[in-house]
């Protein structure tokens, strides 16, 4: 069997085989090397992640995935007191619950390559106008979420990936390093343009390729087509494992 890659995380990833998406580019990297596999929740925090890891990832599977990427925060981060309260998260708990999403999924593997992806900057002018198209004049007049609380996730997302010896991916900072960023890289001030679902498969694909999960160096999972003698094509499965 082609091993498995779970990416794992909130609407970002729910959202990533759509049409331009991330988690579509990556199944494409992997093409007949490894199974990208998506389980995104949209709206979904740590504190509700932790509900799923024995559904997705029981501790006695024969064969876990081999990587997994874990996506959360920008809904951890959401602000008290604004519309989307119910689903903040405080910082202290989104650590232990990021700490605890790690232990579990190393428990299941020890070797599984686990990356911790920070929460995109959130462009708080988008996030209005994306309000305002929705409800119109019963829009809130201040935003769920601001990009300095998002950093905040974002920081701490990156200190425990540090704790716990793990690959991260800030992409709250290497977004930001492009002028015009906002419109760029998000539709709605939170969620990815197609250029910005370029960016985080970029990113993955970088870590991965640091790590020991390089496609250009993973075999296929059949024979490629040249290698088959259209006399003997038996012969090109012979020592094909099941």
């Amino acid at each position: 069997m082609r091993p498995q890659i779970v990416l794992f995380g909130d609407s970002i990833t729910e959202q990533s085989f759509r049409l331009g998406g991330w988690g579509a580019a990556l199944a494409d990297s992997y093409s007949r090397k490894a199974d990208v596999i998506v389980r995104g929740y949209g709206g979904y925090n740590t504190r509700w992640a932790l509900f799923l890891l024995n559904h997705l990832f029981p501790l006695r599977c024969t064969m876990p995935p081999v990587a997994v990427t874990v996506f959360f925060g920008a809904n951890d981060a959401a602000l008290l007191g604004r519309t989307n309260e119910h689903q903040h998260v405080p910082i202290e708990e989104y650590t232990e619950n990021l700490k605890n999403i790690v232990h579990h999924l190393k428990e299941c593997s020890p070797t599984m390559l686990v990356v911790l992806i920070t929460p995109p900057p959130v462009d708080e002018g988008g996030r209005m106008e994306y309000a305002r198209s929705l409800y119109g004049e019963k829009a809130t007049k201040l935003p769920e979420r601001t990009n300095e609380m998002a950093g905040v996730y974002a920081k701490q997302c990156i200190n425990v990936a540090k704790e716990l010896g793990l690959p991260s991916i800030d992409l709250w900072s290497r977004m930001q390093e492009t002028t015009g960023w906002q419109k760029k890289f998000l539709s709605d001030g939170l969620h990815l343009t197609a250029e910005g679902n370029a960016v985080v498969h970029g990113e993955v694909v970088r870590v991965f390729n640091e790590a020991w999960l390089s496609a250009s160096e993973m075999p296929y999972d059949f024979p490629h087509h040249s290698e088959i003698d259209p006399e003997k094509p038996e012969n090109a499965f012979q020592h094909q494992s099941s």
